[in-house]
């Protein structure tokens, strides 16, 4: 792994550990390898540990008094939670986007969601996703809110590496296109209360495809 170059010590590493938590490198409820990091990056352990406090406010670790970092283990009830309010945050941001989009804003996203189209014929889930992702990161850019999109951000990456690791059937595949093509023709017609309905229904559900139990349970990544 490359070092870390001087000027964005804290943020870069920060940057690296949450790709490392998303991707399953740092797995859930294991202690954040300090000393094994800074030689990796390059680093002191100050702006790992600058890194780490950013990483507790982005609710990726929980710091342990005197004994370093501990990866969070997401339970079904926060998930829940935050998906909560990341499906009201994506409804305002469908109304403000109805407001402020611009008619080329709407041609990119309505591109997005063609290409989105073909890796759903081809039944390319990964790359679907990836397109996913974008279109909505976009959608919520195009509401000009800049809190909005931070706290969208700050929450996304949060449960990043949960929101699609319940199996994806063919008919739950379906339905989400299927809200896509609704919201992409709510958005040309800049009917913002109809997308605004659309998103909070069409994430308040991801949660279902998760399996049932208890809410303490903890989820894997």
């Amino acid at each position: 792994m490359d070092k870390i170059r001087q000027g964005s010590l804290y943020g870069e590493a920060a940057q690296r550990i949450r790709a490392m938590i998303n991707e399953g490198r740092l797995e859930p409820g294991i202690r954040v390898p300090e000393k094994q990091l800074c030689e990796q990056f390059g680093i002191s352990r100050t702006p790992l540990r600058e890194a780490l406090k950013v990483l507790a406010s982005e609710g990726f670790v929980e710091l342990l008094p005197n004994r370093g970092a501990r990866v969070v283990k997401l339970t079904r009830r926060m998930l829940e939670d935050t998906l909560d309010v990341m499906s009201s945050l994506e409804g305002l941001s469908g109304e403000l986007a109805c407001r402020h989009v611009s008619s080329e804003e709407i041609d990119t996203i309505r591109a997005l969601h063609q290409k989105m189209l073909e890796h759903y014929a081809q039944g390319d889930l990964s790359a679907y996703f990836n397109l996913n992702r974008r279109i909505h990161e976009t959608l919520v850019a195009a509401a000009r809110n800049q809190v909005l999109f931070d706290m969208y951000q700050n929450l996304n990456e949060r449960v990043r590496r949960f929101r699609f690791s319940a199996e994806m059937t063919p008919q739950r595949w379906a339905l989400v296109v299927d809200e896509h093509e609704q919201m992409i023709d709510a958005l040309q017609e800049r009917d913002g209360e109809r997308l605004g309905a659309i998103l909070r229904g069409h994430l308040s559900h991801k949660l279902d495809f998760f399996a049932e139990g208890d809410d303490n349970a903890e989820l894997a990544g």
